[in-house]
């Protein structure tokens, strides 16, 4: 009978009406000046009201601790349901079910920006949300790498690699459209900026999508090279074949012609087939192979490379240093097509140094985070003036007495078929560098 008693009072509406009830009774005793049986009352409504405050105590703990653990992802946070009185066991059902939608709705929001997240990681294209003070609310690794940083909290970082960058970066609204040339560690970055906005939580945000589109540009400026080069070819060796042949013939018919006209036709087929010749080699600029990849080690190749350079010229003002990081790193590509990028940038390096005393020459490879494999070449000759660098990836530029102009180009061609490129790095401490990259 005594469970049943306390199962009852137990019910929190019966706690309040025993409290209201008791309380009346104080009041009519207190009226009646019965002070003996006021005195009682009061006594036991102090301990209603404790009564009720502990079980209100008991309850918002167990919200609280319910709110910590959402707020911890702490998930296993559950209260009993088969102990106690029927009123703590329903209210804790009632908790683990508000808990239970709460963990879920929580969860699916980790993984819906989980899956935003892989999505932004995917794509080719910078992603950077900005807020009207600056600060970055999200990026993807492709706005990192393009803009060569490793950590990107603020537009302010961005007056490390250029000032102009950072300021139309900072000033850049919704619907603008802009294109930014700066330089940094890949070399220069010819970037296209699109600009949209959104308003989150009453907060204003811009997104700022990022490419370099220098790839792009390059590789339709070497497209149309390629057909020029193809056009020109064939309508001159077209032309100059017959003129070539019919000399040749005649110089077989007209034995006993005399000594003016044999040496006209002469000079005519030997400067034909010149022509032809020359024609030819920049034929090779637009017959690159389609690459046959395989797996070699840096290491062994660069040294074939350093032993070949000293072998075609004798340079023996000039030291060549190595360093490959780790010395078993590993790359997978045409190790006969980088061969030819090699040599004429070895060639390229020789040539810079001249007969300079304590010539350098430096060619190392590392790999970065994402995988991608570098080589560099770096010699200290005279630097490279701004508008020639400019200008060097151009097929047929030379500023070398007797150069064809398509050592570079050829070998940028290479690198781009190969999935990778070839970049004059800015010049640094003396030195100038080509890299190559290797996705």
């Amino acid at each position: 009978m005594n469970s049943h008693i306390k199962t009852f009072l137990e019910y929190p509406f019966i706690r309040i009406l025993a409290v209201i009830l008791i309380t009346t009774c104080l009041l009519l005793f207190v009226y009646l000046e019965n002070w003996l049986w006021a005195g009682i009352n009061f006594a036991v409504l102090c301990w209603g009201i404790f009564w009720l405050l502990t079980l209100y105590n008991a309850q918002t703990r167990k919200v609280i601790f319910l709110l910590e653990a959402l707020e911890n992802n702490d998930s296993g946070l559950r209260f009993t349901e088969d102990k106690g009185s029927w009123t703590n066991k329903t209210i804790n059902q009632l908790i683990n079910k508000v808990a239970k939608v709460l963990y879920d709705a929580k969860y699916e929001t980790i993984q819906q920006e989980k899956y935003y997240e892989l999505i932004l990681s995917c794509i080719s294209t910078g992603i950077v949300v900005l807020n009207d003070f600056g600060y970055v609310y999200q990026k993807n690794d492709e706005a990192l790498k393009i803009l060569g940083l490793n950590i990107f909290t603020h537009v302010r970082q961005l007056s490390k690699i250029d000032a102009s960058l950072m300021e139309k970066i900072s000033s850049v609204s919704a619907g603008d459209k802009l294109q930014v040339l700066f330089n940094n560690e890949r070399g220069t970055v010819n970037l296209s900026v699109r600009t949209s906005d959104i308003t989150i939580k009453g907060e204003h945000l811009r997104i700022l999508a990022l490419n370099d589109i220098n790839n792009e540009l390059d590789e339709k400026e070497i497209d149309s090279w390629i057909r020029l080069i193809r056009v020109l070819t064939h309508e001159i060796m077209n032309a100059v074949t017959p003129i070539t042949s019919l000399s040749d013939t005649l110089l077989n018919v007209t034995e006993n012609t005399n000594t003016e006209i044999k040496k006209g036709l002469q000079t005519i087929s030997s400067t034909g087939k010149g022509l032809l010749a020359f024609v030819e080699s920049y034929r090779k600029f637009t017959r690159v192979p389609t690459p046959d990849p395989s797996l070699f080690y840096i290491k062994n190749f660069v040294e074939r490379m350093v032993e070949l350079a000293k072998y075609q010229n004798t340079c023996n003002n000039i030291v060549f240093k190595t360093n490959i990081t780790p010395p078993d790193l590993i790359l997978y590509a045409d190790e006969n097509l980088i061969s030819q990028v090699m040599i004429n940038l070895l060639k390229n390096a020789k040539q810079a140094i001249g007969n300079q005393p304590e010539g350098l020459i430096e060619i190392s490879a590392y790999c970065n985070e994402q995988d991608e494999i570098f080589i560099e070449v770096s010699n200290n000759g005279p630097q490279i003036p701004q508008e020639v660098a400019e200008q060097i990836f151009i097929p047929f530029f030379t500023t070398k007495e007797g150069g064809s102009g398509i050592g570079l180009s050829l070998s940028r061609q290479i690198m781009r078929i190969s999935g990778g490129n070839l970049i004059l790095m800015p010049a640094q401490a003396g030195f100038t560098t080509f890299k190559l990259k290797f996705k």
